[in-house]
This record gives C-alpha cells, sequence and structure tokens, in this order.
C-alpha cells in the first residue's frame, strides 16, 4: 500500500498582459529571477503523490496521475522529483491582480465585491483556444522575472488591507496547488471569501480537502463530447464531470462556464445535451455562463462566436429548465443581468464586469419573495 504525502499542505482576457506588469507594483514583494524558480528556498515538497521504485514518483493530484522519473517533471510542468521526493516548483510565486468577482464570472456571490486574484504559471490542459496562455502556456522559468515571491500569510494581508475576497485564476490553480490550499486555509480562518477558478481536473481527495476552506467555485466546462475535450484541449470529460458532482455534493457554491468556440463546440445539440445533465446532475439553480470566444492562442484563424448562437444557447438551457443563464464577454447584453425565475424581474443589474443595483432582501426577490440562490452577506 502506498501512502499520500501532505507535507506543506499548512502546517477572463487581455488584462493579463498589463496584470503580469502590474503587479510588480505591489509594495510588498519582488520579482524573482528566473534561477529562483528552482532553488531551495522556493521549493514546497507536494501534496498528494506515491513514492515508488527506482526513485520514481506517482502524482495524485489531477486526473493525470503522472508517473515521474527522477530528474523529471509532471505533464503540468511544475512538480519536479529531485531524488525521489515531489516538489512543487511554483509554492509562492504568483501574479496578483485586483478584480471585480464578476470577472472569474461569478454572479451569485456578494455581486459588486473584489477578489484579489493568484495567478502562477502553467497548466495541466494544452487548450488550443485558451486566452490565458500567456500564463498558462509557460513554465515558472519563463515567467519568473514578472512573478512576485510571496508568503500566504502576505496575500492575506493585501486582502484584508483592501477588503477584498481571495480567488485562484487566470492559470489552472490545481498546478499551484499547495500554495493555493495554505492561502484558502488561512484566508477562511480570518472569514474571507475564498473562490477558485478552474478545469475541473483535480483528483476527488485534494479536491475535498481544498473545498474545506473554499466557499465557491467556477468550473470550466469546455463542451460536451469527449472528442472536444480530447482534441481541443488534450484533456478528459469525464473527471470535470465527477468535478462538479462532487462541488454540489459538498454543499459549496458552483457556476459553471461555457466557451462557446465556433465550429468546434457550439453544436446546438451537444449544448442542449449538456444543458439537460446539468439539471439532471446538479440541478436546476446552477447558473450557466455562456461565454464568447475571441481569436486566442492557436485558434487565431477562427472568428468570434456570433452573437446570436450565443442567445440560441441561453434560450436552449433556459428550456432545460436552468433558472440562471447568462451571456459573457458580450458587454451590455440582456443576460449580463440576474431576473428572478418567478416574477421574470431584473434583481442584479449588470454590464459586464460592473454592477449598477442589487434588487434583493437577504436572499429573496425584492419584488416578488422568491429565494434567489447564492451568498449574499
Amino acid at each position: 500500500m502506498y501512502s499520500y504525502f501532505e507535507i506543506g499542505c499548512l502546517s477572463r482576457r487581455s488584462f493579463l498582459k498589463a496584470g503580469l506588469v502590474s503587479a510588480v507594483g505591489f509594495c510588498f514583494g519582488c520579482p524573482v529571477n528566473q534561477s529562483a524558480a528552482a532553488n531551495a528556498e522556493t521549493l514546497q515538497e507536494a501534496c498528494f503523490y506515491e513514492k515508488q521504485k527506482n526513485k520514481s514518483v506517482r502524482c495524485h493530484l489531477c486526473f493525470r496521475s503522472c508517473t515521474i522519473r527522477e530528474g523529471k517533471r509532471g505533464f503540468c510542468r511544475n512538480r519536479e522529483n529531485q531524488d525521489g521526493t515531489l516538489y512543487s516548483l511554483a509554492y509562492g510565486l504568483v501574479t496578483l491582480q485586483h478584480d471585480p468577482i464578476e470577472k472569474e464570472p461569478m454572479y451569485h456571490n456578494l455581486p459588486g465585491s473584489t477578489i484579489l486574484c493568484s495567478g502562477s504559471a502553467s497548466c495541466n490542459f494544452r487548450c488550443r483556444f485558451c486566452h490565458n496562455w500567456h500564463l498558462s502556456q509557460r513554465t515558472i522559468e519563463e515567467l519568473a522575472p514578472n512573478l512576485l515571491q510571496l508568503t500566504p500569510a502576505t496575500v492575506v494581508a493585501e486582502a484584508s488591507k483592501r477588503g477584498a475576497g481571495l480567488s485562484f485564476t487566470y492559470n489552472e490553480p490545481t498546478v499551484f496547488y499547495e500554495f493555493m490550499y495554505d492561502v484558502a486555509k488561512l484566508g477562511a480562518a480570518k472569514g474571507i471569501n475564498t473562490i477558485f477558478h478552474t478545469n475541473g481536473g483535480m483528483q476527488k481527495e485534494p479536491m475535498k480537502k481544498l473545498l474545506l476552506h473554499m466557499k465557491g467555485v467556477t468550473v470550466d466546462l469546455k463542451g460536451f463530447t469527449a472528442d472536444y475535450y480530447r482534441n481541443v484541449s488534450f484533456a478528459k470529460m469525464t473527471p470535470v464531470l465527477e468535478t462538479l458532482k462532487l462541488i454540489k455534493e459538498q454543499g459549496r457554491w458552483l457556476e459553471i462556464v461555457n466557451l462557446v468556440v465556433p465550429t468546434m463546440n457550439d453544436n446546438l445539440s451537444d449544448i442542449r445535451e449538456m444543458c439537460q445533465w446539468i439539471v439532471e446532475n446538479l440541478g436546476p439553480e446552477i447558473p450557466l455562463h455562456f461565454s464568447r470566444f475571441f481569436p486566442a492562442y492557436k485558434m487565431k484563424y477562427l472568428p468570434p462566436t456570433p452573437i446570436k448562437t450565443l442567445e440560441k444557447a441561453q434560450q436552449i438551457a433556459t428550456a432545460a429548465g436552468l433558472h440562471y443563464v447568462y451571456i459573457g464577454n458580450v458587454p451590455g447584453h440582456k443576460f449580463n443581468s440576474t431576473y428572478c425565475p418567478q416574477c421574470k424581474k431584473k434583481i442584479i443589474s449588470r454590464s459586464h464586469f460592473f454592477v449598477h443595483s442589487v434588487q434583493l432582501q437577504a436572499d429573496r426577490c425584492k419584488y416578488c419573495d422568491h429565494p434567489i440562490p447564492g451568498l449574499w452577506g
């Protein structure tokens, strides 16, 4: 039998390029040089792995379960086997951005509040359409000159000073799990709103452990066919569906984003099947965001998603029984806002990421007293 090692687990879009630079302006840290990304001072023993023969290790953090030989890294490029011990190379090496919580997107959690977002390098997916490829498709060494080297306590203190929540986002936070966990645990203990945005590829045990200190999760559901996940994201769909069910079972607030990519995952029959699955497995009150694609990374040859396609998807989702269906990356669209499913009146008015008014009394519609699911106070 093997044993898990958990040492170290405490004892979206164009603004990203600017964000990497602006992070250096935070007064409490300084940029690290490239060699710092792999030196002894920044290494942290990884969570969730088993030691094997001949100094190999098996990682159990994400669905890939990489077997990593001595001196090599996992698929995520952030976990390295050094002499039979698995280390995170990204602990504390982050960029920070102060954002509206709506940018995640997360619409049913303290609307109008802000979050201090942490991001780092690399990902365990290889999405050809990635809007955030400047982070997600780079190694820690490539980004190190623009990253800050911070402690969990420093990040939490900065969030407290700004009156902000904590979010882990931009690249896939699974690949800096140890730092995310330590920050979230410390922040949750201080009553800070803690959330993260994920591709949903994390394994069950690390996800359950992390959810103990998270209030909400936004999950990217890339599409609804195995072929799309395999050929476009170089990943698997089934683990993501299991993650969605686990988050719901654990009682954490959940919102789903589907980036609609023209000719790739915009088949209306697949969208209908996806919406039906959400209703049947997660319930009708899970917010679903259909997000507009813009040409990026390895799919610059495709056009932006037609707004009519997003509107058809919204209609399909509503007809399937979902109560809260949004259209994202279309500033000023009607379905940026939240409508009461009973009286149909606008109860949260938004333009893109900005909240103009909230017509709720506690957790109920101000007009008809219908309960509105979410985290409101």
